[in-house]
């Protein structure tokens, strides 16, 4: 049973702001601060004291275990969630399966799946891309061939974000090579430990294992585990990928962003006299606030129309949030790399904020994990479908 809230905006955040300082530990807070990768301990805990309270899946409607927010409440918990230094919930669980499962799958599905989700005792990792099938999804070539009551699952994935630490993964597999590539898909649920699943690392610039390669070799899946229809897999795909590119509008982590970038101004300012470069700095700052203002401007009239149920579906929304977050998100870690200056060279470690900042660090306190995170936000143009991609989409819904 979600916990009685606040129903005005102020009392809402409030309410959120006081339960996250009361309940994530300083230091794990101070980590996701800096843009840190979570751990799988950080996501268990913070997943399991909200579902405590009703709130581990804020976007899920009150039939499936949400707590029955509005739009507006679910950003505004967002954003006090992450500006407090709240771990990310786990998004291939929350954003993704779960809302395909609940819409799409069957009775039983929904009973066994739904509340390990909720509770944080199933993780899950996404099985798209393929090596020769990234933006182009529908190129995919892993197999499902049925056997009586199995499939028989052979091929592989690449860039699965966290298929090392999830005990899920949710596939694309193609169950007819006869049919229109659409229509030949298929969406499956796979335990991570059947036998025959192989997966290695992927090390990203940032010198992060969160990617992989997933390889399925005779891999034995029960029909039972077929969401909806087969050959209705790329229906069901879409319908995932909006959800993932609708939050990828970044307002929360952008916001961050700025705090951090004056708060490191203020810092470099303090060493020596105003400089020509400084004023030309501050315009690169103004100028992105000002576009932050219209990201942020456009997702609260996003939200207004999805409240007022006046949502123009002829409208690409998901995909221009998408590129114009993700693209933000990018300018600002560059920026902050180049106020650093020389500090900006070190990728500093991130047990050096596990506890006092050590004196023989590279540099200040305030460099932490800013090189981190611009290295690891270079992929956010790549990920839940490339930029170019939702560029097109843009064209052709719009333009025709």
């Amino acid at each position: 049973m979600a916990a009685e809230i606040p129903e005005g905006d102020e009392e809402f955040c409030q309410h959120i702001r006081r339960f996250i300082s009361d309940t994530i530990p300083a230091e794990m807070a101070e980590r996701n601060k800096r843009g840190y990768h979570a751990t799988k301990e950080d996501v268990v805990f913070w997943t399991q004291a909200l579902n405590a309270r009703g709130w581990s899946v804020p976007n899920w409607p009150r039939e499936h275990g949400g707590p029955g927010w509005t739009t507006r409440q679910l950003h505004f918990f967002e954003y006090e969630c992450f500006m407090g230094g709240a771990p990310p919930l786990s998004p291939q669980g929350l954003h993704l399966v779960g809302p395909v499962i609940y819409t799409f799958g069957s009775s039983a599905q929904k009973a066994y799946f739904l509340p390990p989700i909720r509770s944080a005792q199933h993780m899950w990792a996404q099985g798209f891309s393929e090596p020769n099938a990234g933006s182009d999804l529908v190129a995919l070539k892993t197999r499902a061939l049925k056997c009586g009551d199995e499939y028989i699952v052979n091929g592989q994935k690449t860039w699965t974000s966290d298929a090392h630490k999830s005990e899920w993964l949710f596939l694309l597999v193609r169950t007819d090579t006869s049919a229109k590539r659409q229509r030949g898909i298929s969406f499956l649920l796979v335990d991570s430990k059947t036998p025959g699943i192989t997966v290695k690392p992927i090390y990203s610039i940032d010198n992060a294992h969160i990617l992989n390669e997933v390889f399925f070799e005779d891999v034995r899946v029960p029909v039972g585990n077929l969401v909806g229809e087969e050959g209705k897999g790329w229906t069901y795909a879409k319908h995932l990928l909006t959800l993932e590119r609708s939050f990828s509008a970044d307002i929360s982590r952008c916001r961050m962003a700025m705090t951090r970038l004056k708060t490191i101004r203020r810092h470099i300012l303090e060493q020596g006299p105003v400089m020509p470069h400084d004023i030309l700095f501050d315009n690169k700052l103004a100028q992105l606030e000002v576009e932050l203002l219209a990201q942020e401007a456009s997702v609260f009239r996003v939200i207004a129309e999805e409240e007022s149920g006046e949502s123009n579906t002829a409208v690409p929304t998901s995909s221009i949030l998408k590129v114009c977050g993700t693209e933000l998100t990018q300018k600002f870690g560059k920026l902050m790399v180049e106020a650093l200056g020389t500090y900006g060279i070190p990728l500093y470690a991130e047990s050096d904020c596990l506890g006092p900042w050590p004196e023989d660090a590279s540099g200040p306190e305030f460099a932490a994990g800013v090189v981190s995170d611009f290295l690891y936000r270079r992929s956010a143009s790549i990920y839940g479908g490339t930029n170019e991609v939702q560029r097109n989409i843009i064209a052709n819904m719009l333009f025709g």
